[in-house]
């Protein structure tokens, strides 16, 4: 089985290093799922019989890797969902983008409409039927221009479908590998990577902060001389 990093574990969450191309849950592939994974890990490691409890609280997309949480008890994963609800969980991510960005910071604001046939989203006018408000805060922590890459931090302000995969495309800023909304880096791993949580620990209400960096190999030995 593919084996994943525990960054912290107490009674009450998990949070874990998601593997690249693994799906947060099961789908219709069939294939081993991270929700699966976390929940024989802690049967095996409590012995644990029957059914394990653990709270699915967010996703990401099956090629991304990176900082999860999940819930150990029912009152754990209300609470967490709570704060995705009202906005206080906060994810911030890694991207290797195609191009020089405009500015070294700045917020994307677009209206996605999802086409739940195949599987994308689109950037639309905001009178579209069904459309939802997509906001993100971007940094560039780097640019190379020998090979016209940028490397940006990303805070999301809302989770819509695919959306920094979006919202970047629709700019010419696609993310490096990105096999749907992209042009560079055919067959390559996508680089996007979900950098770090921050979130209120749902029964002693401190907040924490939990980040994971991808192995600088491939795209991300990008990173090498950055300091995050």
């Amino acid at each position: 089985m593919v084996q994943f990093k525990v960054l912290y574990e107490d009674n009450h969450i998990i949070v874990v290093e998601k593997p690249v191309n693994i799906p947060s849950q099961g789908d219709k592939t069939g294939d081993i799922d991270l929700l699966t994974m976390v929940k024989e890990y802690l049967k095996e490691k409590y012995q644990k019989p029957g059914n394990v409890y653990v709270g699915l609280i967010h996703r990401l997309d099956r090629p991304v890797g990176g900082v999860m949480v999940f819930a150990k008890t029912s009152k754990a994963a209300a609470r967490l969902s709570e704060q995705v609800r009202e906005k206080q969980f906060q994810k911030i991510y890694l991207v290797i983008c195609n191009g020089k960005m405009e500015t070294n910071k700045g917020e994307l604001q677009d209206y996605l409409w999802k086409n739940e046939q195949k599987n994308t989203s689109k950037v639309v006018k905001k009178e579209t039927k069904n459309s939802k408000l997509a906001i993100l805060e971007y940094e560039v922590l780097k640019y190379e221009p020998e090979i016209n890459l940028s490397v940006l931090k990303i805070l999301l302000h809302t989770g819509r479908h695919h959306q920094i995969r979006v919202q970047l495309s629709s700019r010419n800023h696609s993310i490096y590998g990105d096999q749907k909304y992209g042009g560079r880096g055919h067959g390559k791993q996508i680089a996007l990577w979900a950098y770090q949580l921050v979130l209120q620990h749902p029964i002693t209400k401190e907040w924490m902060i939990f980040s994971s960096i991808p192995e600088k190999i491939g795209s991300w030995k990008i990173l090498e001389d950055i300091k995050l």
